[in-house]
């Protein structure tokens, strides 16, 4: 699928290249853009300036989602989802796939579909508010139903490496962590190895920081 061209982009603009299913949709995306400070639709972005993808598409399929998995194996960092229908699954679904945003096209004013572009180009992320209720009821359930019986989290963590890491970070040795917990010395020293080697940590000192730097402790 090609993209319309508007125009070569000034240095500090944001290119916008549109992944749309047929050119009424192309055109309507450059229109709907048209004079919107700091945005140009291109052809091809300019790999040296910000580039945003925005994928047009009536509902989230497995087609779409190839599409904005191939629009950031392109180089567009950033993704922006312009749909008409989403439910709970396909929005899921386009999160995982790359999604920075998401608009619904009866909602796609210029200032509106030019913020989403701007949030994204920056690295943020933006939802209509019961599009990211609807996201964090998914993320509870996923949790609940799918992690938590199997005492995993979504860092990939496991409770107990959780609360072994925790109290390491508080100065403990391994035989203390062992007396907070109910475990044996050996088993503390088994998770931290299980820890370390999963996630190719040098040792404890380093998975201690591994797991302040990513917010888990």
């Amino acid at each position: 699928m090609s993209a319309v061209a508007l125009a070569s982009v000034p240095a500090g603009r944001i290119s916008v290249t549109a992944v749309a299913p047929d050119p009424l949709s192309r055109a309507g995306l450059a229109a709907t853009l048209r004079g919107q400070p700091g945005i140009a639709v291109v052809e091809t972005a300019d790999g040296d300036e910000p580039a945003v993808a925005v994928v047009v598409a009536d509902e989230v399929d497995e087609s779409v989602l190839r599409q904005i998995r191939a629009a950031r194996a392109a180089g567009h960092e950033r993704v922006v989802l312009l749909v008409t229908r989403v439910d709970d699954t396909g929005l899921l679904s386009a999160v995982e796939a790359g999604v920075m945003g998401v608009i619904r096209r009866s909602q796609a004013t210029p200032a509106h579909l030019a913020g989403a572009i701007r949030a994204a180009a920056a690295g943020e992320g933006s939802l209509p508010p019961d599009l990211l209720a609807r996201l964090m009821g998914q993320v509870e359930r996923l949790q609940r139903q799918v992690l938590s019986p199997r005492g995993l989290t979504f860092a990939g963590l496991t409770e107990r490496e959780i609360a072994v890491l925790r109290l390491l970070a508080e100065g403990m040795d391994t035989a203390e962590v062992g007396e907070q917990l109910f475990f044996s010395e050996r088993t503390v020293k088994n998770v931290i190895h299980d820890l370390t080697s999963r996630l190719d940590l040098r040792n404890r000192t380093h998975a201690v920081a591994y797991a302040i730097r990513h917010g888990l402790i």
